[in-house]
């Protein structure tokens, strides 16, 4: 079998050092021994089309990045948002800057899908807030996103969707889009002048992820920056994350919303505030936790109360699950791009400007199978 033999293996170097992997785990991966590998990085072999394939997955490249010659440009392999993310957090993960490369990819393929459909994605156009104004920002970004007052994540979504900026959101299953579990990152935001990009990690509670992507949407409005923030970060009382902190909260959580609230029926055990504050929780889509930091911040209740209840809401352990059954899996793809994405590439496909294999790609990898079962929920949904 023909073996490619122009490999630059500085540039194998290159990846193992920024992933932190040794070569044998990179020969495991392809499918080779140890000793094969190292031929190949001595010079004194080669390998074949498959082999390669299967390094540049492992590593996230293309083949090409392997044949180039010449040593790695960082400044031109990465985006100035992933620098600036990687900045903030040096010690991430390998598994979690792949997630930061994917986005910024998914979006690339969204607006090339947008143009060869002759159409504009909606543009981003934020409105004029003043970031040393935090309370009056949240009203005037509420304003502007047409919130209701009964919310879910996806409504949200669907909102800042509607203004130009693409949501993503991670799986709860193992695979190329969960975080790792051992991964404290809750989520991160992508600057763009144009569609700018922010990612939820999927959470055993919806109000965490609807947090998550209003803060980051904070981030975004308030600073016109990338961060990438870890669950510590949502809980931040000083500079830019304490910002967006009470942007989020503010927006989800208006003063008009907490006139609805009856303190004289506040229990006195801080163990019964989630079943007193349900109604108002399900109905806006968030956690106990974010009404009461409202109601602290207003004076509508003691510091004391307040850190008693973060105290026993650390302490109440939530039940694990495995991930549940992936008989809809067809489904993912809405899951982690929403359905504006989802949709211009079926509107792609049927006008001839990707190949049912590009679909595949652009979905997730999804089978053939699953890519109709999709087709027919979108049609039904």
């Amino acid at each position: 079998m023909d073996r490619i033999e122009s490999i630059n293996t500085k540039r194998i170097e290159w990846c193992c050092a920024e992933r932190g992997t040794a070569l044998e785990d990179v020969a495991n991966a392809i499918g080779i021994s140890d000793s094969t590998l190292q031929r190949v990085m001595d010079g004194e072999s080669g390998l074949t089309f498959r082999q390669l394939q299967s390094l540049a997955a492992y590593f996230n490249r293309g083949i090409l990045f392997f044949l180039e010659p010449g040593r790695v440009n960082e400044q031109k392999l990465y985006t100035p948002q992933f620098r600036t993310l990687t900045s903030q957090k040096p010690d991430l993960s390998p598994k979690v800057k792949d997630l930061i490369e994917k986005a910024e990819w998914f979006r690339h393929v969204f607006l090339h899908l947008q143009e060869e459909l002759g159409k504009e994605w909606r543009e981003f156009s934020p409105p004029e807030i003043d970031p040393s104004n935090i309370q009056v920002a949240a009203r005037e970004v509420r304003r502007w996103l047409g919130l209701r007052d009964h919310n879910t994540f996806e409504s949200y979504r669907k909102a800042v969707e509607l203004k130009g900026i693409l949501v993503l959101r991670s799986m709860g299953y193992a695979g190329a889009w969960q975080f790792p579990r051992e991964s404290t990152i809750a989520g991160f935001s992508l600057y763009f002048e144009r569609c700018p990009v922010i990612v939820v990690r999927k959470q055993e509670f919806e109000a965490r992820q609807v947090f998550t992507l209003i803060h980051e949407l904070g981030h975004i409005l308030l600073h016109k920056g990338s961060f990438i923030d870890e669950d510590k970060d949502l809980f931040h009382y000083q500079g830019r994350e304490r910002d967006a902190n009470r942007f989020a909260g503010r927006v989800l959580v208006p003063k008009a919303f907490l006139d609805q609230i009856n303190d004289r029926t506040r229990p006195q055990n801080v163990s019964a505030y989630d079943d007193w504050l349900w109604e108002y929780r399900d109905r806006w889509g968030v956690s106990a936790e974010v009404i009461l930091r409202r109601l602290l911040d207003i004076g509508r209740l003691e510091e004391v109360q307040y850190e008693a209840y973060r105290k026993w809401r650390a302490q109440v352990r939530t039940p694990m699950t495995k991930g549940g059954s992936r008989q809809y899996r067809h489904r993912e793809p809405i899951h982690i791009f929403g359905q504006s994405y989802v949709r211009s590439v079926f509107d792609a496909l049927h006008t001839k400007r990707i190949t049912l294999a590009k679909a595949s790609t652009y979905l997730d990898n999804l089978k053939v199978s699953d890519l109709h079962e999709l087709e027919a929920h979108l049609a039904n949904s």
